[in-house]
């Protein structure tokens, strides 16, 4: 690794936080060498301290600041101002707090922090055993969606942040200058095969990039193309189709069937073609399943709806059975086109900017307890008569949307009861057209309070 302070256009990574965490620590753990001096008297390091650094062949600059602190003088609140000034400045901040030690200035300088939330990544250090490493889920009270804990003494989990650093720069270069400033939605098309997969890409990038045919199983790569919409930038995977592995036989199709399931990985919503004339499979369900399971917005789209005869209700009708069918889909929209014609096309491409917009939603955790305290005041939750407190939730994630509950009780929550609450927070927060996680966890009694 170069240790050599440079003036370079390489993303810069700032490591922030009050005097004595181990910011100076981490930073020397991160470039492989002691280039920060470190020791446990508060406030050693005063100026910015720059180096550039490599991580599995992509270059930074690492910066180590000076600790914010909530004292008097006016050669602390220069340093602090600086360590503000730096954040606001960098690419990614690493938000670095000690677990043995959480205080005032902490929760001070995490407000002050929290309009930058959406490039912070919160590190939780000295957490160098089992015990300690048992706390780390009472900070998710922060509302940070990213969170790792290390131990930048020992090297604890540093190749974990390491990680964490690389996909936070991989997502953001995927959607930003290429697009023109626009906000990039990247759709995967999937279904059986002989659904209209290829026909729906040709229609929305405007051109014939994908091969159409009768013959199922034309298509085996993932074809990439894109388009705007209502200034959106549009990504679309047009993928090979999903057969049941009974009649997957060639190997070459094996492989064309792992490419489609890793296309819902990296989309953001996912158009789930069925066509209008045929029965559903169990196949269509195991497909959807993976989607929701996976977190990503899906758009049940009914293709070729122009070869049916037109029956009064017919929408209703299939609408009724769909929801019959894929009772773990209730949330997805139901949209009818026709990719010959381009009936019903920008009623769809609409309906997925609508989904994306609720998966890159993030609920404030003031705002989203404040909703908690009313929803219980009104309908409190019971186990065998006795009630579940709700401490506190918080969004930990959007896109996938995720939410964190912590409960005096929650080991013996029925799952009706857990599907209540979920309904409840999509009706309130406005996420009835997404998948939504939540996970409960059991609030320890003898939890240390800050």
């Amino acid at each position: 690794m170069i240790s050599i302070p440079v003036k370079v256009d390489f993303p810069r990574i700032a490591i922030i936080g009050r005097p004595n965490v181990g910011k100076s620590t981490l930073f020397n753990r991160l470039l492989g060498t002691k280039r920060a001096i470190t020791d446990p008297t508060p406030g050693v390091t005063r100026d910015s301290v720059e180096s550039s650094c490599e991580f599995e062949g992509k270059s930074f600059i690492l910066i180590d600041t000076g600790g914010f602190t909530l004292q008097e003088g006016e050669y602390n609140q220069l340093v602090s101002g600086k360590s503000l000034a730096v954040a606001g400045e960098a690419d990614l901040v690493i938000l670095l707090i000690d677990i043995t030690d959480i205080n005032g200035d902490d929760l001070e300088f995490i407000e002050k922090v929290r309009p930058l939330e959406e490039k912070i990544i919160l590190v939780v250090n000295k957490v160098d055993n089992e015990k300690r490493a048992q706390q780390i889920w009472n900070l998710y009270k922060f509302g940070f969606k990213r969170m790792v804990d290390v131990s930048a003494v020992h090297g604890r989990n540093i190749d974990k942040l390491i990680q964490e650093i690389l996909f936070f720069f991989k997502d953001h270069e995927t959607r930003k200058t290429e697009t023109g400033g626009r906000q990039k939605i990247r759709l995967a098309i999937l279904g059986k095969p002989n659904t209209g997969k290829s026909t729906m890409t040709n229609y929305l990038i405007g051109e014939e990039k994908s091969i159409v045919s009768s013959i199922p199983g034309t298509t085996r790569d993932v074809v990439e193309g894109s388009f705007l919409y209502n200034n959106y930038h549009f990504q679309v995977l047009d993928t090979a189709g999903i057969r049941r592995k009974k009649k997957v036989k060639e190997s070459v199709e094996y492989y064309s069937v792992n490419r489609a399931i890793r296309a819902i990985e990296d989309s953001d919503v996912v158009f789930l073609l069925i066509e209008s004339r045929c029965n559903i499979t169990e196949q269509d369900k195991k497909i959807a399943a993976l989607i929701e399971k996976k977190g990503r917005g899906i758009v049940l789209v009914l293709n070729k709806w122009d070869l049916l005869e037109h029956i009064p209700n017919r929408l209703q009708a299939v609408t009724d059975r769909l929801r019959f069918l894929f009772p773990m889909l209730h949330f997805a929209p139901i949209v009818p086109v026709s990719s010959m014609t381009g009936e019903g096309m920008k009623k769809l491409l609409s309906t997925s900017i609508k989904v994306y917009r609720q998966l890159a939603s993030r609920i404030d955790t003031s705002r989203l307890n404040t909703l908690l305290k009313r929803w219980t005041d009104l309908d409190s939750v019971k186990v065998r008569g006795k009630e579940v407190k709700i401490r506190y939730a918080t969004q930990v994630s959007s896109n996938p949307v995720k939410f964190v509950f912590f409960l005096s009780r929650c080991g013996e929550l029925r799952n009706e009861q857990k599907l209540y609450m979920k309904n409840r927070l999509r009706r309130e927060l406005k996420l009835d057209s997404i998948p939504v996680e939540l996970e409960f966890r059991e609030k320890e009694k003898n939890s240390r309070r800050h």
